[in-house]
């Protein structure tokens, strides 16, 4: 492997990242979903919605729509569809009786905190063994990688 300074190269980066990235997503579908969720047919998409839920607590679907970088009506769908199966329950909004407020319905919360606590865990174990400016740059290039992927995306829709 060559080296520049203290690490691999660019190159031997990028090979690496990429034979990773797939064994990444591989475990992490393979982490146990609760029996409670099993018959509920939960994507990765409403993963996301649950986390957000579980982390930061009840919210409208305009502040869900945010945080999850996506539209209004997007998640609205979501929150409909996991309404109907129970798992989530809307509330009006104490502040103003017309907005709605999200929450994931109390039967729900222990399997769905089960069902994140594999991947948190695993980020919680790695984070720990990080100094602060080590776990900044992991985050930061996460990101970067997420920005990069959706100009790849975009420059790839203008070509067709």
């Amino acid at each position: 492997m060559s080296t520049e300074s203290d690490g691999p190269s660019v190159d031997e980066a990028v090979r690496t990242l990429l034979l990773l990235m797939p064994r990444l997503v591989g475990r992490a579908k393979r982490l146990p979903i609760p029996p409670a969720l099993q018959s509920l047919d939960l994507a990765p998409r409403h993963l996301a919605l649950l986390a957000h839920l579980e982390y930061d607590g009840p919210t409208s679907v305009n502040d869900l729509a945010a945080r999850l970088e996506v539209a209004p009506t997007t998640v609205s769908l979501m929150v409909s569809e996991l309404s109907r199966l129970g798992v989530l329950q809307r509330t009006a909004d104490p502040g103003d009786r017309r907005r709605r407020i999200i929450a994931i319905a109390p039967a729900y919360v222990a399997p769905i905190g089960e069902w994140l606590s594999g991947s948190a865990s695993a980020w919680e174990s790695v984070m720990r063994g990080l100094g602060p400016a080590e776990r900044t740059t992991v985050i930061t290039a996460l990101h970067a990688y997420e920005a990069a992927l959706e100009q790849a995306l975009h420059r790839n829709a203008q070509l067709r």
